[in-house]
């Protein structure tokens, strides 16, 4: 039959194995540093590994192919359930294509790019027993998941349903000097250069808004005009997700002051 399907692309494929975790059909596999399409039946089509890829290796055609198989995916599931992998990038549920007895490792080319929640410890009460301050108090990290990089986070992350987003700029951190006080606490950060990243992060938001209980959305941008890119990309996808979500854009100057 002829139906639509996920098609990716070798030469642009980084092997970070994002988009092999991103299906929840297990169609997608890592072989040989590149990501592979297991079988045409646990395709579905509906390309949830689309916005997960980083690179944009995978697109979508339209081709013959043997119909989605509903059970044999469940069953196969349920198999790698029972019997995970033995190998492969730290913290990676996803397949490994075996060629020999024994399964390839997964190369995920940066181990920094597997989802995570990052749990801070209370600080320290003010009293005589705590350790002698320094000359110059240590401000703590408010960042609360990794990665945060807008093209590596995995619509499906856990951490992201009823979560406060921002989406900021990467600028914006070093211009102004409260920014993990004034903006990352309590919000699941995602930052971006609309100007040196290749692409729309459009395509990318609209799934994570879409796929996810947001509780609002705040974008930090900077004054200069390129900057108007990822709060474009951001209003765009507001209005692709076809949810109601309160959202603010803040401008930071380039001299680090908040200008609305």
């Amino acid at each position: 039959m002829i139906r639509k399907i996920i098609k990716i692309n070798e030469e642009k494929c980084n092997g970070c194995g994002i988009c092999a975790e991103a299906c929840h059909e297990g169609a997608i596999g890592m072989a040989k540093g590149k990501a592979k399409l297991l079988r045409d039946d646990y395709c579905d089509g509906l390309g949830d590994c689309l916005p997960a890829c980083p690179t944009g290796a995978i697109t979508f055609e339209e081709r013959e192919a043997l119909a989605y198989d509903e059970a044999a995916v469940k069953a196969n599931m349920a198999q790698s359930a029972n019997h995970p992998p033995r190998s492969g990038c730290p913290g990676s549920n996803a397949h490994v294509i075996e060629h020999s007895s024994e399964p390839e490792a997964l190369p995920c080319g940066c181990p920094g790019t597997h989802s995570k929640e990052i749990k801070r410890a209370q600080p320290l009460p003010n009293c005589d027993s705590a350790p002698a301050q320094t000359h110059e108090a240590e401000t703590p990290s408010r960042l609360s998941q990794w990665p945060v990089q807008i093209k590596l986070v995995p619509p499906s992350a856990p951490y992201l349903n009823g979560a406060k987003l921002l989406i900021a700029a990467d600028c914006t951190a070093y211009a102004y000097g409260n920014f993990h006080d004034r903006f990352i606490k309590n919000h699941i950060t995602l930052i971006g250069c609309p100007k040196l990243d290749e692409g729309d992060y459009t395509e990318k938001l609209t799934a994570i808004l879409s796929n996810n209980d947001i509780k609002s959305v705040t974008v930090v941008r900077m004054e200069v005009p390129c900057c108007a890119g990822i709060a474009n990309a951001t209003i765009n996808a507001l209005k692709n997700c076809g949810k109601m979500i309160p959202w603010q854009v803040v401008t930071i100057s380039t001299d680090g002051r908040i200008l609305d």
